[in-house]
Protein backbone atom coordinates (compact mmCIF):
# COMPACT_ATOMS: atom_id res chain seq x y z
CA UNK A 1 0.00 0.00 0.00
CA UNK A 2 2.20 2.85 -1.28
CA UNK A 3 -0.36 5.65 -0.79
CA UNK A 4 -3.62 4.70 0.88
CA UNK A 5 -6.79 6.50 1.87
CA UNK A 6 -7.19 5.96 5.61
CA UNK A 7 -9.90 6.95 8.07
CA UNK A 8 -8.64 7.59 11.61
CA UNK A 9 -11.22 7.61 14.39
CA UNK A 10 -10.42 9.52 17.56
CA UNK A 11 -8.18 11.74 15.44
CA UNK A 12 -8.18 14.57 17.98
CA UNK A 13 -6.99 12.33 20.81
CA UNK A 14 -3.44 11.84 22.05
CA UNK A 15 -2.74 8.74 19.98
CA UNK A 16 -5.07 9.61 17.10
CA UNK A 17 -3.37 12.94 16.47
CA UNK A 18 0.02 11.26 16.24
CA UNK A 19 -1.40 8.63 13.90
CA UNK A 20 -2.72 11.35 11.56
CA UNK A 21 0.73 12.98 11.48
CA UNK A 22 2.52 9.65 11.00
CA UNK A 23 0.33 8.65 8.07
CA UNK A 24 0.64 12.00 6.33
CA UNK A 25 4.41 11.95 6.76
CA UNK A 26 4.41 8.69 4.77
CA UNK A 27 2.25 9.93 1.92
CA UNK A 28 -1.17 8.59 2.94
CA UNK A 29 -4.39 10.54 2.46
CA UNK A 30 -5.99 10.83 5.88
CA UNK A 31 -9.62 11.39 6.85
CA UNK A 32 -10.09 12.43 10.47
CA UNK A 33 -13.16 11.50 12.52
CA UNK A 34 -14.03 12.90 15.93
CA UNK A 35 -16.83 14.33 18.02
CA UNK A 36 -15.46 17.87 18.39
CA UNK A 37 -15.66 19.80 15.15
CA UNK A 38 -13.48 22.62 16.51
CA UNK A 39 -10.67 20.22 17.42
CA UNK A 40 -10.95 18.43 14.08
CA UNK A 41 -10.33 21.67 12.22
CA UNK A 42 -6.84 21.72 13.74
CA UNK A 43 -5.91 18.32 12.28
CA UNK A 44 -7.70 18.17 8.92
CA UNK A 45 -9.12 20.42 6.22
CA UNK A 46 -12.85 20.55 5.51
CA UNK A 47 -12.70 17.83 2.85
CA UNK A 48 -11.02 15.40 5.23
CA UNK A 49 -13.08 15.96 8.39
CA UNK A 50 -15.88 13.71 9.64
CA UNK A 51 -17.35 15.40 12.73
CA UNK A 52 -19.76 13.49 14.92
CA UNK A 53 -19.83 10.47 17.18
CA UNK A 54 -19.03 6.96 15.98
CA UNK A 55 -22.71 6.19 15.43
CA UNK A 56 -22.76 8.79 12.64
CA UNK A 57 -20.26 6.69 10.67
CA UNK A 58 -22.94 4.09 9.98
CA UNK A 59 -24.50 6.36 7.35
CA UNK A 60 -21.29 7.84 5.90
CA UNK A 61 -20.35 6.97 2.33
CA UNK A 62 -16.59 7.26 1.94
CA UNK A 63 -14.17 5.27 -0.16
CA UNK A 64 -11.13 4.40 1.96
CA UNK A 65 -8.70 1.50 1.99
CA UNK A 66 -8.48 1.14 5.76
CA UNK A 67 -9.73 2.37 9.12
CA UNK A 68 -7.45 2.87 12.10
CA UNK A 69 -9.83 2.82 15.04
CA UNK A 70 -8.30 4.85 17.88
CA UNK A 71 -11.45 6.30 19.42
CA UNK A 72 -12.26 4.95 22.88
CA UNK A 73 -13.32 5.85 26.38
CA UNK A 74 -10.18 5.16 28.40
CA UNK A 75 -10.42 5.69 32.16
CA UNK A 76 -10.08 3.43 35.20
CA UNK A 77 -13.55 4.23 36.52
CA UNK A 78 -17.03 4.79 35.17
CA UNK A 79 -20.42 3.17 34.56
CA UNK A 80 -20.53 0.10 32.34
CA UNK A 81 -23.10 1.69 30.02
CA UNK A 82 -20.61 4.44 29.09
CA UNK A 83 -17.85 1.95 28.27
CA UNK A 84 -20.28 -0.24 26.33
CA UNK A 85 -21.56 2.70 24.27
CA UNK A 86 -18.12 4.11 23.48
CA UNK A 87 -15.98 1.00 23.12
CA UNK A 88 -18.28 -1.86 22.16
CA UNK A 89 -21.12 -0.15 20.28
CA UNK A 90 -18.57 2.30 18.86
CA UNK A 91 -16.54 -0.56 17.39
CA UNK A 92 -19.75 -2.04 15.95
CA UNK A 93 -20.38 1.27 14.17
CA UNK A 94 -16.88 1.13 12.67
CA UNK A 95 -17.54 -2.41 11.47
CA UNK A 96 -20.79 -1.31 9.82
CA UNK A 97 -18.98 1.60 8.14
CA UNK A 98 -16.34 -0.81 6.85
CA UNK A 99 -18.95 -3.29 5.61
CA UNK A 100 -21.01 -0.67 3.74
CA UNK A 101 -17.98 0.97 2.16
CA UNK A 102 -16.13 -2.27 1.43
CA UNK A 103 -13.10 -1.19 3.43
CA UNK A 104 -10.27 -3.65 3.04
CA UNK A 105 -8.72 -3.52 6.52
CA UNK A 106 -9.55 -2.42 10.05
CA UNK A 107 -6.64 -1.74 12.39
CA UNK A 108 -8.06 -1.67 15.90
CA UNK A 109 -6.43 -0.11 18.95
CA UNK A 110 -7.11 -2.35 21.92
CA UNK A 111 -5.36 -2.28 25.30
CA UNK A 112 -2.94 -4.36 27.40
CA UNK A 113 -5.31 -3.64 30.29
CA UNK A 114 -6.87 -6.96 29.27
CA UNK A 115 -3.89 -8.63 31.01
CA UNK A 116 -4.40 -6.74 34.28
CA UNK A 117 -4.16 -8.88 37.41
CA UNK A 118 -2.79 -8.54 40.97
CA UNK A 119 0.43 -10.42 40.33
CA UNK A 120 3.87 -10.04 38.79
CA UNK A 121 3.91 -11.23 35.20
CA UNK A 122 6.79 -10.59 32.82
CA UNK A 123 6.94 -11.31 29.11
CA UNK A 124 3.16 -11.46 28.65
CA UNK A 125 2.17 -12.91 25.27
CA UNK A 126 -0.88 -11.94 23.26
CA UNK A 127 -2.82 -15.11 24.01
CA UNK A 128 -2.54 -14.72 27.80
CA UNK A 129 -5.92 -13.06 28.25
CA UNK A 130 -8.64 -14.13 30.64
CA UNK A 131 -11.89 -13.31 28.77
CA UNK A 132 -13.68 -13.27 32.14
CA UNK A 133 -11.56 -10.38 33.46
CA UNK A 134 -13.97 -7.93 35.11
CA UNK A 135 -11.50 -5.78 37.04
CA UNK A 136 -13.20 -2.68 35.61
CA UNK A 137 -15.59 -1.63 32.87
CA UNK A 138 -12.80 -0.47 30.56
CA UNK A 139 -11.16 -3.91 30.52
CA UNK A 140 -14.49 -5.62 30.02
CA UNK A 141 -15.31 -3.32 27.08
CA UNK A 142 -11.96 -3.82 25.34
CA UNK A 143 -12.29 -7.60 25.58
CA UNK A 144 -15.83 -7.35 24.20
CA UNK A 145 -14.71 -5.08 21.34
CA UNK A 146 -12.02 -7.57 20.30
CA UNK A 147 -14.54 -10.41 20.42
CA UNK A 148 -16.95 -8.35 18.30
CA UNK A 149 -14.28 -7.78 15.65
CA UNK A 150 -13.36 -11.46 15.48
CA UNK A 151 -17.04 -12.38 15.14
CA UNK A 152 -17.52 -9.78 12.40
CA UNK A 153 -14.59 -11.19 10.46
CA UNK A 154 -15.94 -14.74 10.78
CA UNK A 155 -19.28 -13.46 9.48
CA UNK A 156 -17.60 -11.88 6.45
CA UNK A 157 -18.32 -8.28 7.48
CA UNK A 158 -14.62 -7.47 7.85
CA UNK A 159 -12.20 -8.56 5.14
CA UNK A 160 -8.91 -7.93 6.95
CA UNK A 161 -8.37 -7.04 10.60
CA UNK A 162 -5.36 -6.45 12.87
CA UNK A 163 -5.45 -5.60 16.58
CA UNK A 164 -2.73 -3.73 18.47
CA UNK A 165 -2.34 -3.41 22.25
CA UNK A 166 0.04 -0.49 22.96
CA UNK A 167 1.14 -0.24 26.58
CA UNK A 168 1.21 2.99 28.65
CA UNK A 169 1.47 5.80 26.09
CA UNK A 170 3.73 8.69 27.06
CA UNK A 171 5.10 11.78 25.37
CA UNK A 172 4.36 15.47 24.95
CA UNK A 173 0.61 15.95 25.13
CA UNK A 174 0.00 12.94 27.40
CA UNK A 175 -3.43 13.65 28.94
CA UNK A 176 -3.56 10.75 31.35
CA UNK A 177 -0.67 8.62 32.59
CA UNK A 178 1.90 11.22 33.66
CA UNK A 179 -0.63 13.90 34.72
CA UNK A 180 -2.35 11.39 37.03
CA UNK A 181 0.97 10.42 38.60
CA UNK A 182 1.98 14.04 39.10
CA UNK A 183 -1.38 14.88 40.64
CA UNK A 184 -0.96 12.11 43.21
CA UNK A 185 2.65 13.20 43.79
CA UNK A 186 1.58 16.77 44.50
CA UNK A 187 -1.27 15.79 46.81
CA UNK A 188 0.02 12.92 48.93
CA UNK A 189 3.14 11.49 47.34
CA UNK A 190 3.38 8.51 44.98
CA UNK A 191 2.90 5.08 46.59
CA UNK A 192 5.84 2.72 46.10
CA UNK A 193 5.44 -1.05 46.36
CA UNK A 194 8.21 -3.60 46.90
CA UNK A 195 10.73 -0.77 47.00
CA UNK A 196 9.68 0.37 43.54
CA UNK A 197 11.54 -2.53 41.96
CA UNK A 198 8.49 -3.70 40.00
CA UNK A 199 9.02 -3.33 36.27
CA UNK A 200 6.84 -1.11 34.09
CA UNK A 201 6.68 -1.30 30.30
CA UNK A 202 5.58 1.87 28.49
CA UNK A 203 5.46 3.17 24.92
CA UNK A 204 6.42 6.49 23.34
CA UNK A 205 3.28 7.63 21.55
CA UNK A 206 5.21 8.10 18.30
CA UNK A 207 6.20 4.43 18.40
CA UNK A 208 2.58 3.36 18.83
CA UNK A 209 1.61 5.53 15.85
CA UNK A 210 4.38 3.95 13.80
CA UNK A 211 3.18 0.46 14.71
CA UNK A 212 -0.34 1.36 13.59
CA UNK A 213 0.98 2.60 10.25
CA UNK A 214 2.91 -0.63 9.78
CA UNK A 215 -0.25 -2.59 10.55
CA UNK A 216 -1.89 -1.14 7.44
CA UNK A 217 0.22 -3.45 5.31
CA UNK A 218 1.76 -5.97 7.68
CA UNK A 219 0.59 -8.49 10.23
CA UNK A 220 -1.79 -11.41 10.18
CA UNK A 221 -4.91 -9.99 8.51
CA UNK A 222 -7.01 -12.85 9.92
CA UNK A 223 -7.30 -11.06 13.24
CA UNK A 224 -3.69 -11.00 14.37
CA UNK A 225 -3.09 -9.41 17.77
CA UNK A 226 0.14 -7.57 18.65
CA UNK A 227 1.64 -6.15 21.83
CA UNK A 228 3.42 -2.82 21.42
CA UNK A 229 5.88 -1.27 23.89
CA UNK A 230 9.22 0.54 23.85
CA UNK A 231 10.81 -2.84 24.64
CA UNK A 232 12.62 -1.17 27.53
CA UNK A 233 11.06 -2.28 30.85
CA UNK A 234 12.46 -0.47 33.90
CA UNK A 235 11.82 -0.36 37.65
CA UNK A 236 8.88 1.90 38.44
CA UNK A 237 10.88 3.90 40.97
CA UNK A 238 13.69 4.60 38.48
CA UNK A 239 11.30 5.92 35.82
CA UNK A 240 9.38 8.03 38.32
CA UNK A 241 12.51 9.57 39.87
CA UNK A 242 13.93 10.30 36.40
CA UNK A 243 10.74 12.11 35.38
CA UNK A 244 10.59 14.11 38.61
CA UNK A 245 14.24 15.05 38.24
CA UNK A 246 13.56 16.33 34.72
CA UNK A 247 10.75 18.43 36.19
CA UNK A 248 12.94 19.75 38.98
CA UNK A 249 10.74 18.11 41.60
CA UNK A 250 11.90 16.43 44.80
CA UNK A 251 10.47 12.90 44.88
CA UNK A 252 7.73 12.30 47.45
CA UNK A 253 7.51 8.53 47.67
CA UNK A 254 5.45 6.51 50.13
CA UNK A 255 6.17 2.86 50.85
CA UNK A 256 2.89 0.92 50.84
CA UNK A 257 2.01 -2.73 51.42
CA UNK A 258 0.50 -4.22 48.26
CA UNK A 259 -1.94 -6.56 49.98
CA UNK A 260 -3.30 -3.85 52.24
CA UNK A 261 -3.60 -1.37 49.36
CA UNK A 262 -5.52 -3.91 47.28
CA UNK A 263 -7.99 -4.50 50.11
CA UNK A 264 -8.51 -0.77 50.62
CA UNK A 265 -9.01 -0.22 46.89
CA UNK A 266 -11.70 -2.91 46.82
CA UNK A 267 -13.50 -1.23 49.72
CA UNK A 268 -13.24 2.20 48.10
CA UNK A 269 -14.69 0.87 44.84
CA UNK A 270 -17.59 -0.66 46.72
CA UNK A 271 -18.34 2.57 48.57
CA UNK A 272 -17.91 4.89 45.59
CA UNK A 273 -20.01 2.56 43.48
CA UNK A 274 -23.10 3.37 45.55
CA UNK A 275 -22.44 7.06 46.21
CA UNK A 276 -24.52 9.60 44.24
CA UNK A 277 -22.84 10.13 40.87
CA UNK A 278 -20.43 7.23 41.51
CA UNK A 279 -17.32 9.48 41.88
CA UNK A 280 -13.96 7.95 41.04
CA UNK A 281 -12.17 6.54 44.11
CA UNK A 282 -8.76 7.96 45.12
CA UNK A 283 -7.27 4.79 43.66
CA UNK A 284 -8.63 1.59 42.15
CA UNK A 285 -7.56 -2.04 41.89
CA UNK A 286 -6.86 -1.51 38.20
CA UNK A 287 -4.53 1.40 38.99
CA UNK A 288 -2.72 -0.77 41.53
CA UNK A 289 -2.37 -3.55 38.98
CA UNK A 290 -0.38 -1.15 36.77
CA UNK A 291 1.97 0.37 39.36
CA UNK A 292 2.26 -2.21 42.16
CA UNK A 293 3.26 -5.28 40.15
CA UNK A 294 5.83 -6.10 37.48
CA UNK A 295 4.03 -6.47 34.16
CA UNK A 296 5.98 -6.48 30.91
CA UNK A 297 4.91 -7.46 27.41
CA UNK A 298 6.55 -9.75 24.88
CA UNK A 299 6.67 -7.90 21.54
CA UNK A 300 8.35 -10.68 19.57
CA UNK A 301 5.28 -11.12 17.38
CA UNK A 302 5.16 -7.40 16.49
CA UNK A 303 8.84 -7.42 15.57
CA UNK A 304 8.40 -10.50 13.40
CA UNK A 305 5.10 -9.75 11.65
CA UNK A 306 4.91 -5.96 11.61
CA UNK A 307 8.60 -5.21 11.30
CA UNK A 308 8.14 -3.00 14.37
CA UNK A 309 11.09 -1.48 16.18
CA UNK A 310 10.86 1.44 18.64
CA UNK A 311 12.18 4.61 16.99
CA UNK A 312 11.81 7.00 19.95
CA UNK A 313 13.78 6.03 23.07
CA UNK A 314 12.13 6.03 26.48
CA UNK A 315 14.58 8.65 27.77
CA UNK A 316 13.62 10.96 24.91
CA UNK A 317 9.91 10.42 25.52
CA UNK A 318 10.33 11.26 29.20
CA UNK A 319 12.35 14.36 28.34
CA UNK A 320 9.70 15.56 25.86
CA UNK A 321 6.95 15.01 28.39
CA UNK A 322 8.81 16.95 31.06
CA UNK A 323 9.72 19.78 28.67
CA UNK A 324 6.09 20.31 27.74
CA UNK A 325 4.96 20.23 31.37
CA UNK A 326 7.63 22.76 32.35
CA UNK A 327 6.63 25.12 29.53
CA UNK A 328 2.97 24.90 30.55
CA UNK A 329 3.63 25.66 34.23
Amino acid sequence: MSAARVLVTGATGFLGGHVVSELRAHGHEVFAAGRRADALSAVADAEHRLPGDLASLRSVDLEVDAVIHCAALSTPWGPWRDFRTANVDGTAHVVEFARRNRVRRIVHVSSPSVYAAPRDHEGIREDEVDPRNRLNGYIRSKIAAEELLHAAQRAGDVEEMVILRPRGLIGAGDPSLVPRLLDVHARVGVPIFDGGRNLIDVTAVQNAARALRLALTHGDARGGVYNITNDDPRPFRDVLVQLLDLLGETPRLRSVNRRAAWAVAAILEGVHGVLPGRPEPPFTRYTLSTIAFSQTLDITRAKRDLGYRPAVALDDALAATAAELRSAS
